[in-house]
């Protein structure tokens, strides 16, 4: 193994050793459980290493940077609790024999998340115009006085939300 590599190999595991028990009690004080405390320092790391990012370059502070990799996955974390939770309270009307197996929820789930985040990553006004159409049932002439943006524009905005639900397969 090439010296580089190996002081390499050495800082990661420096910069772990030094900063996951700090980390994991960061987030166990966030989230108010060890479970996903230990689950989200643990992909924190894992995050920071597919960055490819050495750890001499993380400079004096490499806290702020773990903090920061941390909330995000945090926040995705909060997000995907109120996906699930949604859905969870959606089919729980549901009677016995129409509720969905296990793996079924599932699969549901993971699509579901995968929605929201493009959902989340449209523009707004793509995203309004395309919830407007598919969730209120609104005609494209009706979002566009609705709006007061013209029907070409409704159109595009509608063309780029169907591409990115294409993108989901």
């Amino acid at each position: 193994m090439p010296g580089t590599e190996l002081a390499q190999q050495a800082e990661i595991h420096t910069l772990y050793s030094d900063h996951h028990g700090w980390l994991q009690g960061w987030l166990r004080r966030k989230l108010g459980n060890h479970c996903d405390a230990a689950d989200i320092a643990q992909d924190t790391f894992m995050r920071l290493l597919g960055g490819r990012r050495d750890a001499a370059r993380l400079g004096e502070e490499p806290r702020a940077l773990l903090t920061h990799i941390a909330r995000c996955l945090v926040i995705d974390h909060w997000r995907r609790q109120d996906v699930e939770r949604a859905y969870l309270e959606t089919i729980a009307h549901l009677p016995e024999p129409e509720m969905p197996s296990p793996e079924t929820r599932w699969l549901v789930l993971e699509m579901l998340y995968r929605i929201e985040a493009m959902l989340r990553g449209l523009p707004r006004l793509t995203r309004q115009i395309f919830l407007l159409a598919q969730l209120d049932g609104m005609k494209y002439r009706q979002i566009s006085d609705q709006l007061n943006v013209s029907l070409p524009t409704v159109k595009r905005h509608m063309r780029k939300a169907f591409l990115a639900c294409l993108s989901l397969e």
